[in-house]
């Protein structure tokens, strides 16, 4: 995403706690500043693309956040942070005059490397006009209205049922496998079928079916997402039993196979308990 903004002429300041990616952003082009507060005092709209909500909230009002920076004016959290912290974040940077946009993504490194992202936007409207055409450089972005938390619901739902589409493809093609056909001709069937999904379009042609699992989401991220939407849903009164399910298959790939795993890796903790050996092709 950094690499876009530069090459459409764009000057960017960037900050991460881990030096290896500082070194990443400083070759794709943007100048390295001292902390995050370094960030806002030069730049007056400051992305954040972080891993949870906790730190996005220390990173904005921590005591080196962004809150304090002298030319902040539009926050941008690209982050998949929930709506209680969006609501939290907006508070915070309105008391300061800053303007609180929520622009979570969906469409994984390959999305953003070649500027096809999903976004999903809201807050309030003159900020939204400000920085479409930045978002606009990262892919298609959906404005889901002014309200603190629309855009991260959005996003959670999305990715519940991403999440969803992979368990129980993951169940369909064992069962398959185990009847003996050919996981393979199973895709092929499925993508002209009614049982096609995200899943079986992209995530088994490039990373289950070559027994890779390297899609390019970590198990740990899709776990915290999940639990964030169980917790938005919990909060509205929604029940949600085949969401419950999938987390706690994420809680068990996470226990099996590393928070570090791809989120594909669902699959294999499927097919051990169907008694296939997940380190081998099916």
């Amino acid at each position: 995403m950094t690499r876009r903004l530069i090459a459409a002429g764009h000057s960017v300041i960037a900050y991460d706690v881990s030096p290896g990616a500082c070194e990443a952003i400083a070759a794709q082009g943007a100048r390295i500043a001292a902390s995050a507060r370094a960030v806002a005092d030069e730049a007056p709209v400051v992305f954040l693309s972080l891993p949870n909500p906790s730190i996005v909230l220390d990173t904005v009002a921590g005591a080196r956040g962004i809150l304090g920076g002298r030319s902040l004016r539009t926050c941008v959290d690209l982050s998949t942070s929930g709506p209680e912290a969006a609501i939290r974040l907006a508070a915070a940077l309105g008391e300061r005059g800053v303007a609180s946009l929520e622009a979570p993504v969906s469409g994984g490194i390959k999305g953003a490397r070649e500027g096809t992202l999903a976004l999903m936007v809201s807050g309030p409207s003159a900020a939204w006009a400000e920085v479409r055409p930045l978002l606009e450089i990262f892919g298609r972005p959906f404005f889901m209205g002014e309200r603190a938390g629309a855009g991260q619901t959005m996003k959670l739902v999305n990715n519940l049922l991403g999440a969803c589409a992979i368990a129980i493809t993951a169940e369909g093609m064992t069962i398959g496998v185990k009847a003996g056909l050919d996981p393979a001709r199973m895709i092929e069937v499925l993508n002209v079928s009614s049982g096609r999904s995200s899943a079986t379009q992209d995530k088994w042609p490039r990373a289950v079916l070559p027994r890779t699992f390297d899609f390019g989401f970590a198990t740990g991220l899709c776990l915290k997402d999940v639990r964030l939407c169980l917790a938005a849903a919990r909060s509205l009164g929604v029940p949600i039993g085949v969401g419950t399910a999938v987390c706690e298959l994420l809680e068990r790939t996470v226990a099996t196979w590393g928070a570090d795993s791809d989120f594909t890796a669902m699959t294999k903790v499927v097919e051990a308990d169907a008694g296939l050996d997940p380190s081998r092709p099916p």
